[in-house]
């Protein structure tokens, strides 16, 4: 798909590597280096999260009328100064949760911005036609570093320490940076009537969400499935090591083979969207996706329970390796060139939100009961989500291409 997309996709690659290297980085630093419990862990997933979310409103829009690229080495570079500083105050002897927090809040920030002009990159790069195969491929590159990255990671945490997946990281950002800089074209600056970011503005991407019959109802569902999913995971995390005694390198494995799931849905959606209809295979998957998670709750110690979270999170993992491709063309398709960046830092900053809430929410849950039993209350909330799947399909034309000259 060209020289420019070929750029984007390694960029990307690189950077995911990294992120899924060092995935499980931070939970285990405040588990077993600074001797955080549930809540702390599950403050440390919702609270910097929620900082990000906050610091990220205002940037939408700002995006919108910026290089979309120049923006992308500019988050790639703040991600790289945050992640680096978590090793540097570790050989010090300064590391705490407050610091964990503060990058948590500004990588979540970079990431969101970042996320939102990669969206209107892809639409400039990709003709329309081939946006399915364009985040099917991307679907797939997620899929091998998730895979791959946490058992390296877990591994290299007990063989080097406890900071060498966040070292990888943050070069990780580095060389994404040098990767989008390497794509070549020049890219015109948006022209704009008005300075600045006005109060109608901020909210140009939840307003064109929300009023739209489609992309609706798959926002609700998107955001509610994933933040029902995200809070087990740091609860699962105390469960596994904590409670029931597992090692770090069982931890870290038991999600491998399941990620090949993914891999699986991800190259397949293609055909099956092909052969069934984008918008029905969107929903089916949608609606498999749901019944997975509950198992969870049934998780055991020893081999008997490593072999069910490896099948819960195949079946979960494949079903999303299906939707999530159909999910992000269908939104790009369906909304208009110039309010791409706005909508997609809109759909983000959503679902980081719910998900930050959710997760300090879950946390209280689980230290007033149990991590199981708040497990299991997520596992049948999911259950109910696809009454939020779209059930009918909206034709909407096609975003226009904003192709840009070869310098």
């Amino acid at each position: 798909m060209g020289r420019g997309f070929g750029w984007l996709w390694a960029s990307y690659s690189v950077s995911t590597f990294g992120t899924f290297l060092a995935f499980n980085a931070f939970p285990l630093i405040a588990i077993l280096v600074l001797g955080t419990g549930a809540t702390g862990v599950a403050l440390l997933a919702a609270v910097g999260q929620a900082v990000g979310v906050v610091v990220a409103v205002p940037l939408g829009p700002w995006v919108e009328f910026r290089r979309k690229r120049t923006v992308m080495v500019g988050m790639d570079l703040t991600r790289f100064a945050a992640m680096a500083s978590v090793p540097v105050a570790y050989a010090l002897g300064w590391l705490t949760l407050v610091q964990l927090l503060v990058v948590s809040a500004v990588v979540a920030a970079a990431d969101i911005t970042y996320r939102a002009a990669a969206g209107a990159c892809l639409t400039a790069l990709v003709a329309p036609g081939d946006l399915l195969v364009a985040n099917g491929r991307l679907e797939s590159t997620t899929w091998i570093a998730t895979a791959v990255g946490p058992p390296l990671g877990t591994a290299a945490f007990g063989l080097f320490g406890p900071v060498v997946t966040v070292v990888a990281d943050a070069i990780s950002y580095l060389l994404s940076a040098l990767g989008i800089r390497a794509i070549g074209r020049t890219e015109p600056k948006p022209v704009r009537a008005t300075s600045g970011v006005s109060r109608g503005e901020l909210l140009e991407g939840w307003r064109y969400l929300l009023a739209h019959p489609v992309l609706r109802p798959l926002l609700f569902n998107t955001v509610a499935v994933n933040a029902l999913i995200m809070v087990t995971a740091p609860l699962l995390a105390v469960l596994m090591l904590a409670d029931l005694g597992f090692a770090p390198w069982q931890y870290g494995l038991v999600f491998t083979v399941p990620c090949l799931g993914g891999l699986l849905g991800s190259r397949l959606v293609g055909r099956l969207a092909q052969r069934y209809g984008a918008h029905r295979v969107m929903v089916v998957s949608g609606v498999l996706r749901a019944l997975w998670p509950i198992g969870l709750v049934f998780v055991g110690p020893g081999t008997g329970g490593l072999v069910l979270v490896a099948v819960v999170e195949f079946g979960l993992i494949a079903c999303v390796g299906v939707f999530n491709p159909l999910q992000a063309t269908y939104r790009l398709r369906h909304v208009p060139a110039d309010r791409v960046a706005r909508t997609q830092s809109a759909w983000s900053i959503t679902g980081k939100a719910v998900t930050a809430a959710s997760t300090a929410l879950w946390g209280v849950l689980a230290e007033l009961t149990s991590a199981r039993a708040a497990i299991g209350v997520a596992g049948i909330l999911i259950l109910l989500t696809p009454v939020l799947l779209p059930r009918r399909e909206i034709v909407s034309p096609e975003p226009e291409r904003q192709d840009t000259p070869v310098g």
